[in-house]
């Protein structure tokens, strides 16, 4: 297997607080952040380090990353293709795009540029955004419509948005008899019980060379082991970032975790569910609301109204959220009672049996680094940005763009209900409400949809408040909906009850989703 490029993480002499330890080499080079790279900062970069090749990256319909190859040949070449982007086929790419009128634009977006990690060839790679025949942004493209959404958080609530993502994954290799962990017991397993700690370690290498910033890697509880073959659960955890940037690192993220799958000789799946009775893979998103660089989510050291009424549109809106976050038919079999994943519209702290969750927090926890390392001299220090409030529901097969704009109409929706601070304490729970003793309460809770044909009536009915301020266009709503009903999976649960081999056609079918 090809190294990662070390000669990335070289020094930069003149490197500043803000670049010196980013494991980025255009940071470094260029010591300045990525979102302020211009045209002229990236043919420096290519001229100084001998880059040979441009690949254009942008996600298609079904989310995954294409790619566009250039050979740099001259330098009105290379200047072209970073001024102008290049004609690609929209109808190959998304399904609302018609024949008659496919052509569209890929614009590189300079702050996205990285150096390969793969490559053998010197390669800079760029992601792009989608403009129209007119030159105008694609309205119905899943990133525009998330910087719209932004946009209309930050004009009509004053507060902007940050989130991360938890990467769940697992990796399929032949079993190996030596140090074998316990089944559905992995949860932060070290190798060599965790097979692929290796993997992990090189995927967020790559990862955070790539502009992604991780907060960790670990193994998960998802480990078994059938017919010769070795599951093992793993997860990559992010730290809040701007929106964009979020869902940007973790299309990103994806691809590589692919791609060194494919060096080590072993699959990889982001897939909700891939067997009955194991644990499932969500991409859970954390969230929080930012105002002049302070953490809107927590006032005097406890949940801020500012988070309730966030979490109340959430809420409002789990429904239709599943839309964008639980995309194939497959997502509906992880969402069921007893596998730590949400079926029951709640919230509630620390609690993982509810669909928000609002996470430890280091509140009022100053000391216990002093505790633990006493011969530490005493600094306070106020923790209170590392809150977040976690969105549970989504997987891996999640349109990341249109989820991430969705669960910003969602914030936006709950700063604006008049009635969100009353709904969320309607709907908070301190219980595990999968336990037979709280059915009751349990009874009393709203439901998340049991299918994509479910989740799809659900968008219909709930379009008008995606379409507020012009974030979603209708034809995304109907699309979408279109899309989800397609599988015709609306009594698939019980029509799969007690198939099981039909079940694992389905699971292998939608395996490499997202």
């Amino acid at each position: 297997m090809p190294p990662l490029l070390a000669s990335n993480c070289m020094k930069n002499p003149f490197a500043n607080s803000l670049t010196e330890m980013n494991p980025s080499s255009l940071v470094q080079y260029l010591n300045k952040p990525s979102d302020e790279f211009t045209k002229a900062d990236l043919i420096r970069y290519i001229d100084d380090h001998n880059i040979s090749m441009i690949n254009f990256r942008y996600t298609g319909g079904d989310g995954r990353l294409k790619t566009l190859n250039f050979v740099i040949n001259s330098r009105e070449h290379l200047d072209n293709i970073l001024s102008t982007g290049e004609r690609v086929d929209g109808s190959s790419l998304f399904p609302f795009i018609g024949a008659s009128s496919s052509d569209l634009y890929v614009i590189p977006r300079y702050k996205t540029a990285i150096v390969n990690p793969f490559s053998a060839i010197p390669t800079l790679d760029i992601l792009c955004s989608y403009y129209d025949k007119d030159g105008n942004p694609l309205e119905s493209s899943p990133e525009y419509i998330l910087r719209k959404a932004h946009n209309a958080l930050k004009e009509h609530t004053g507060y902007s948005f940050e989130v991360m993502g938890e990467l769940e994954y697992y990796i399929i290799s032949p079993e190996n008899k030596l140090f074998q962990a316990a089944d559905q017991k992995g949860y932060h397993e070290s190798f060599p019980f965790a097979k692929w700690e290796a993997l992990r370690a090189e995927a967020m290498f790559a990862i955070a060379q790539t502009g992604g910033k991780i907060k960790y890697g670990h193994s998960e509880v998802g480990n078994f082991k059938f017919d010769g073959i070795e599951y093992e659960q793993n997860e990559i955890e992010f730290l809040p970032v701007p929106l964009e940037d979020a869902a940007d690192q973790l299309v990103i993220a994806k691809w590589i975790l692919r791609t060194l799958a494919y060096k080590y000789g072993v699959s990889i799946t982001f897939a909700p569910k891939i067997t009955v009775g194991k644990a499932g893979s969500g991409m859970h998103i954390h969230t929080r609301l930012m105002k002049e660089g302070d953490n809107a989510m927590v006032e005097n050291g406890k949940l801020s109204d500012t988070a309730r009424k966030a979490i109340a549109g959430y809420l409002d809106l789990a429904k239709s959220l599943t839309a964008f976050g639980n995309t194939n038919p497959t997502s509906y079999f992880r969402l069921v009672p007893h596998q730590e994943a949400p079926t029951n519209i709640c919230w509630g702290d620390r609690n993982r049996s509810v669909l928000v969750r609002v996470p430890l927090g280091w509140s009022g926890t100053n000391n216990m680094i002093f505790h633990a390392n006493p011969q530490e001299p005493v600094e306070p220090k106020d923790f209170t940005n590392k809150q977040t409030v976690e969105f549970r529901c989504p997987d891996g097969s999640a349109d990341v763009y249109l989820l991430l704009a969705g669960l910003t109409v969602a914030a936006r929706h709950g700063l604006e209900m008049e009635n969100a601070l009353e709904y969320a304490r309607e709907t908070y729970v301190d219980v595990n409400i999968f336990d037979d003793e709280h059915k009751e309460k349990t009874a009393k809770l709203g439901q998340l949809p049991v299918s994509c044909w479910d989740s799809a009536d659900r968008l219909l009915e709930q379009g008008e408040i995606y379409r507020k301020y012009d974030v979603f266009p209708q034809s995304v709503i109907e699309g979408f909906a279109s899309k989800l009903k397609a599988y015709n999976d609306k009594n698939l649960r019980q029509e799969l009850e007690n198939n099981e081999e039909r079940l694992m056609e389905i699971v292998e079918q939608y395996f490499h989703c997202g």
